[in-house]
């Protein structure tokens, strides 16, 4: 009798813990297929504020399934590169288009847009921690031995925690506790270069446009790094994506106050056949529709004469 209960017990066990490992098996299929196709479908959509209205809920189911699965990769760097995209495409520009007619609702986009890179962020060093265990308290104590083991597969997380963490610091200038953590980006983002830097179509190269651009050179800036950086990513891009242009316009034309590059710079990117590179489509639309809004708050951003504003 006691032979059969204990048989009884196993059997039981057994059942539960199949039953567990069906259920995580199922879980890691879900999250697998979430992070390997959705950002394609919205990549390729033409209708941005149809992506704006799904994203949302998407990343919240990531977050549900990554409470179930903490350590599935695909769904940690889906998750941070979508609230990083989320809050720079939907909340941060929203903010900017706001913010002469209503400052109070657009400082509170942009305090939103700011809790969403720092999440991205946390969701992109998990992400590593997953073959990089402790990574950020040794990121923190050394960022050049933490990034030391990072290898060319680590790539994509270490961009978006860059891009993340720099969009964070730049959503909240008056944090100075953020501000001084830029060096720990700096390091990320050129042991990201040193790995991989025809990253994504030269996604790195973009990041540096702005952030060697819109720096001091007190600071660390360097115009001239950035128009090179600028001459590498629509070499590896091939012209075919309108971000770059909007940056460098945006980053370095403004800063020199050179008004014919700005106008010359957005309207290549207005230029850009939106649906010559499906990949790139919702990124296009949305960069030229940036560009367009530029471009009408040309007198904000330059000092403008009479024969400047027959150049638009």
């Amino acid at each position: 009798m006691k032979a059969f209960k204990q048989c009884i017990v196993l059997l039981v066990l057994c059942v539960l813990l199949m039953s567990c490992s069906i259920r995580r098996i199922a879980i890691n299929s879900v999250a697998n297929s979430l992070s390997g196709g959705g950002s394609n479908v919205f990549a390729t959509d033409n209708v941005p504020e149809l992506v704006r209205d799904a994203i949302p809920f998407g990343l919240k189911l990531n977050e549900a399934l990554l409470k179930e699965v903490p350590n599935n990769k695909g769904l940690l760097l889906a998750t941070a590169s979508g609230f990083t995209q989320y809050a720079y495409a939907f909340v941060q520009f929203e903010a900017d288009l706001i913010e002469e007619t209503d400052f109070t609702a657009s400082v509170k986009l942009r305090k939103q847009a700011h809790k969403l890179y720092l999440r991205s962020r946390e969701y992109a060093i998990r992400g590593l921690e997953v073959d990089h265990p402790g990574f950020k308290d040794k990121l923190y104590a050394d960022p050049e031995a933490a990034l030391e083991s990072m290898k060319r597969n680590d790539v994509p997380f270490l961009y978006w925690a860059g891009v993340s963490w720099a969009a964070a610091i730049s959503s909240s200038k008056g944090n100075l506790y953020l501000l001084s953590e830029l060096y720990i980006v700096e390091a990320i983002m050129n042991r990201a270069l040193e790995l991989d830097e025809d990253y994504n179509n030269g996604a790195l190269h973009e990041f540096f446009i702005s952030f060697d651009g819109s720096r001091s050179v007190v600071m660390g800036g360097s115009i001239e790094r950035a128009r090179k950086h600028f001459d590498r990513v629509i070499e590896l891009s091939k012209g075919s994506r309108s971000s770059p242009y909007v940056s460098l316009a945006e980053n370095v034309s403004v800063k020199q106050q050179d008004i014919k590059e700005f106008i010359k710079l957005l309207n290549m990117a207005l230029a850009i056949e939106v649906d010559a590179k499906p990949e790139y489509r919702l990124e296009n639309i949305l960069s030229q529709r940036r560009a367009s809004w530029l471009l009408s708050n040309i007198e904000d951003l330059f000092l403008v004469t009479e024969e400047d504003t027959e150049l638009e």
